[in-house]
């Protein structure tokens, strides 16, 4: 039994098909079969079985996954003993963000780190997926900026770690010149019968449009689906239409007034996802603090 099984087993786990553990390993789909086959030849109980055309994991090969990701972690940490009596604070670290968190965090963060030989060397990446794809893209960068609704599931325990940056709410965004623009705040009532701008499902502002029509008991007239908060904003300055715009990430402009929803749980959380054993890397920790500041300056 070999670390490096241990960690296809737990990749297969965790992104559900060996074509893509071998993209994220960087090796062939062929050495991916030949591994788990000669871990399997080490146990009794089947690890493996077909679902379809696709392989999963049995009960039994979640265990073993499960306590490979603690093999792997130890064996980081013993990595990272070297690394800290060393002091390494450089290095590359890889990071992956949604498209309105990359706009508002990626430039700050290279200004907040600075320059300098003892200064991690960033690689960005933006990487604009559904809620429950995040986890997944933590098997190929060393951080991954991720957005969840407050209310809805929390990400995976084991395996992961999650760093919370800001609840961010989402506002109601309008034209100046649109009646409910005068208002200090809003009602889903007051909202449900426009016309709106949304994002696909799974994304945050179809969220909110979906839990406002639940609490009215009626159906909001979708005229688009913009995930581009700019584009959206541009077509909400129209008067056309409104929409659903984060307070803090999304591209600041006075084509559109910003309202808050009352009633309605409409926090996204922001976090940083991460494995435990890149965490254990100084130059990733001193990353995930530089992001930290920068949210926290952001949301102030």
């Amino acid at each position: 039994m070999q670390l490096q099984q241990l960690q296809i087993l737990r990749e297969l786990g965790a992104l559900g098909s060996v074509t893509a553990v071998a993209e994220a390993l960087r090796v062939t789909p062929s050495a991916v079969s030949q591994q788990l086959a000669a871990l399997q030849r080490g146990v009794r109980a089947p690890l493996t079985r077909k679902q379809g055309r696709t392989l999963v994991l049995t009960p039994a090969g979640e265990a073993l996954a499960e306590a490979g990701a603690a093999a792997l972690d130890a064996m980081a940490a013993a990595r990272s003993a070297v690394d800290e009596f060393e002091a390494a604070e450089g290095g590359v670290v890889t990071i992956s963000g949604f498209l309105s968190a990359a706009q508002a965090l990626f430039g700050p963060l290279l200004r907040e780190l600075g320059s300098g030989p003892d200064v991690p060397a960033i690689r960005f990446t933006d990487e604009d997926v559904a809620q429950s794809d995040f986890p997944a893209l933590t098997a190929r960068y060393d951080l991954v900026l991720a957005h969840r609704m407050e209310h809805s599931p929390p990400w995976p325990k084991t395996g992961i770690r999650v760093l919370t940056l800001a609840a961010e709410p989402l506002d109601v965004a309008l034209s100046p010149e649109h009646p409910l623009a005068q208002r200090a705040s809003l009602q889903p009532s007051d909202v449900v019968g426009e016309r709106w701008v949304t994002s696909r499902a799974g994304y945050s502002p179809d969220d909110v449009l979906r839990t406002i029509s639940a609490i009215t008991n009626r159906p909001a007239e979708i005229v688009h689906r913009i995930n581009d908060y700019g584009v959206a904003a541009s077509v909400i300055a129209t008067g056309d239409v409104i929409g659903v715009l984060p307070r803090y990430t999304s591209p600041g402009t006075d084509a559109v007034v910003r309202r808050p929803l009352q009633y309605v749980s409409t926090n996204r959380m922001i976090d940083v996802l991460a494995r435990p054993e890149n965490l254990r890397r100084r130059s990733v920790r001193l990353t995930a603090e530089a992001l930290g500041r920068v949210m926290t300056r952001l949301a102030r």
